[in-house]
């Protein structure tokens, strides 16, 4: 497929070809993607498909909170495959095999924050050769990213992996402070904050956070040549030492407070890399645990030692204003690399580093 943008002994003044883009879904996400496709210098939106048939027909700024754009929202899939994009920024809340494929085969690149497709050799092989085909067929190319799993999983390990000619162990810490949440339903009845707790933690939990980030560490693992065995996954649970009120109820002395899931990649016996996603209610937690404020904290055991924090300066009335744009911005900024790539399923570590363009 012919390079859209700039090629690197391009002249400064020249202006790239504008890149029709089609967002698909405006959920929380989406909605914030949305809005960085407008704002976006090189970026043209050619259309938005909707879930719900109450949005359709409605002007995409009007979904977004912007101006008019002339572009009108659409319940029909058959719409969007006419349109021609260059790109399609695929986010709905489950992915759908059936229609990734089409909009590929129709010559739309995608770019999913769907988890899918961050590693294709851990797909299952029939739908991985599907997938193969549609982007055979019309010279595309698909694409998992975000901001956890994708830039904190792969991106930045890989970065500071760069450093680096022996690895020992690297760390990624998630912290997540829950408890100015005003969200009882989701913390109390979905989380299980708040319950007594339980000898064993819950294996539906531990699954799911395998098969999310799983892939990272192992697509990690497999661009240093240092292959997994295994990846393991184990969770903990600490309680409130004393009763605390937090934004979504009282939680009580002696109930969960705090969760730690742990992955684990697993090379000859020894732990190469490892996540580990830290949720908390409150600090004042039996047994103690080093908690930090809500981000990221990155450790590497090698021979270029490396320790770093990421921390989010987000006041906590902003926090549902700020945060969506963590992973929709991340996406949208990989337009441009997804676009130009060699037809497949491309992972971090096979394409080019990308960055913001922002005038």
């Amino acid at each position: 497929m012919q390079y859209p943008g700039p090629r690197p002994d391009s002249h400064r003044t020249e202006r790239p070809r504008r890149l029709r883009v089609v967002q698909w879904a405006t959920g929380t996400i989406g909605t914030r993607s949305l809005r960085a496709v407008l704002d976006h210098p090189h970026l043209e939106l050619a259309g938005v498909y909707v879930h719900a048939p109450d949005k359709a027909g409605r002007d995409a700024g009007e979904l977004c909170g912007m101006g008019a754009t002339g572009v009108t929202t659409t319940h029909d899939r058959a719409e969007i495959l006419g349109l021609g994009a260059d790109c399609v920024l695929y986010m709905p809340r489950s992915h759908d095999h059936d229609e990734v494929c089409a909009l590929l085969a129709s010559g739309a690149n995608v770019v999913s924050t769907c988890g899918v497709f961050h590693r294709p050799a851990g797909l299952d092989p029939a739908d991985r050769e599907r997938v193969e085909r549609a982007c055979e067929r019309g010279g595309t190319s698909i694409h998992s990213t975000g901001s956890s799993p994708g830039f904190i999983t792969e991106a930045v390990p890989l970065v500071l992996a760069s450093l680096q000619r022996r690895l020992n162990t690297l760390t990624i810490h998630e912290y997540a402070d829950l408890s100015r949440r005003d969200s009882p339903g989701l913390l109390f009845d979905v989380m299980g904050f708040g319950r007594a707790p339980t000898t064993e933690f819950d294996r539906r939990r531990l699954t799911q956070v395998r098969s999310s980030f799983g892939p990272s560490l192992r697509l990690v693992a497999d661009a240093l040549g240092l292959p997994l065995d295994a990846v393991e996954a184990h969770g903990r649970l600490a309680t409130a030492a004393r009763t605390t009120r937090i934004a979504a109820g009282s939680l009580r002395a002696g109930t969960v407070a705090a969760q730690r899931m742990t992955l684990s990649g697993v090379r000859d016996g020894r732990t190469l890399l490892r996540f580990d996603a830290t949720w908390y209610c409150t600090t004042d937690l039996a047994p103690a645990w080093d908690v930090r404020p809500t981000g990221w904290h990155l450790t590497v055991d090698g021979d270029a030692p490396v320790d770093i924090d990421m921390r989010f300066p987000v006041p906590v009335d902003r926090m549902g204003a700020v945060f969506p744009g963590y992973t929709a911005h991340r996406a949208v900024n990989a337009v441009n690399a997804v676009c130009a790539a060699a037809p497949g399923i491309r992972t971090t570590p096979e394409l080019p580093p990308f960055t913001a363009v922002l005038a």
